[in-house]
């Protein structure tokens, strides 16, 4: 996968758009599926999205369509950006229209309700493709500093080391660096688990509290993550790059962070059902933390902070109640 070729990127939110100018940086030509055809029309006019990265110009390399048939034909890189609950719905309907020996790359950091299912396994679930079709990428990675060309790393992972190499050339921009990766299960769960991170770190800012309580809870957080993945198969020093300790300083530290924002309006009192309503965008945390905390419990892992995130998530605790409890955690040594 070289030159100039053509890219579908699948979600047209603020992710998938800032991912679009990476690919035309990169040298491909991008075809961006918006599941409004009025919001690919406005794209296509106005040559950029206003509904989510207002003021950023998009590169002639990217146009935008809501043809789903048109987005896919012949496309050899199908790059998928919806909401991740929303994946397989999606996905069942646009399966029918990708080429037979296309790679599908996934930008979302989630677990699925209900199957806890990561977003690979839907993938390989719904289309059927082998793992080396199948790839990841993930990493510190806040849409509009990547549409803003901010230096940023992240990580291409894929089972097939060489369809991760592959898929680095694709994507290295000037300002984007790629480093790969053959630990799908790693980069998946630590994008996944650093959401609900997030969140909890926002209740203890919105809640008036200091970087003390701020560096504690990431700490602990990534102990939390890495417990997870490990017991899922992945290699534990994946957790300590980009896919997991990267991702999670910057989500966690960011108030471009969503899932950070959303925890800030926990922790100052508002309900998951206000914040959902003032706001089209979706704080990945807030859907997968319940689907995290089973995973946890599934896998047999010790995982408070996910537990604590989805009682306040669900209205069954106060974001203050959050860190009482776990201040009366009992004691016990740090390296377990």
């Amino acid at each position: 996968m070289s030159g100039r070729e053509r890219v579908a990127v699948l979600g047209a939110g603020s992710w998938g758009t800032s991912f679009s100018i990476v690919l035309a940086d990169a040298g491909n030509d991008v075809t961006l599926w918006a599941r409004r055809e009025e919001l690919a029309a406005a794209v296509n006019a106005d040559r950029e999205n206003a509904d989510y990265l207002p003021g950023i110009a998009l590169p002639d390399a990217v146009s935008a369509t809501h043809d789903i048939e048109r987005a896919l034909d012949g496309v050899d890189l199908v790059v998928m950006a919806p909401p991740s609950q929303t994946l397989r719905e999606n996905l069942t309907a646009w399966a029918p229209h990708i080429e037979p020996h296309a790679v599908m790359v996934s930008l979302m950091k989630g677990v699925e309700l209900g199957t806890l299912n990561r977003m690979s396994e839907v993938i390989h679930q719904v289309t059927g493709a082998g793992p080396e079709r199948i790839a990841v990428v993930t990493g510190p990675n806040l849409s509009k500093e990547i549409a803003r060309r901010e230096p940023a790393a992240s990580v291409v992972a894929c089972a097939d080391e060489d369809v991760a190499r592959s898929l680095q050339a694709r994507v290295h921009s000037p300002s984007f660096r790629p480093y790969t990766s053959v630990d799908v299960v790693g980069c998946e769960v630590g994008g996944a688990y650093k959401n609900v991170v997030a969140l909890a770190v926002g209740m203890a800012v919105g809640l008036g509290f200091g970087d003390n309580t701020t560096a504690s809870l990431i700490t602990r957080g990534l102990a939390e993550t890495a417990r997870l993945a490990t017991a899922l198969g992945a290699n534990p020093l994946t957790l300590m790059g980009l896919a997991g300790l990267g991702d999670l300083v910057a989500t966690c530290s960011s108030p471009l962070s969503r899932n950070r924002s959303f925890g800030e309006r926990l922790g100052r009192g508002q309900t998951s059902e206000q914040i959902y309503a003032s706001t089209r965008q979706v704080a990945e945390g807030a859907k997968s933390c319940s689907s995290l905390r089973a995973l946890a419990e599934q896998s047999g892992c010790d995982a408070p902070l996910a537990t604590y995130v989805d009682d306040v998530v669900a209205g069954r605790m106060t974001a203050r109640e959050m860190m009482d409890a776990a201040l009366a955690r009992t004691p016990k040594p740090e390296l377990t």
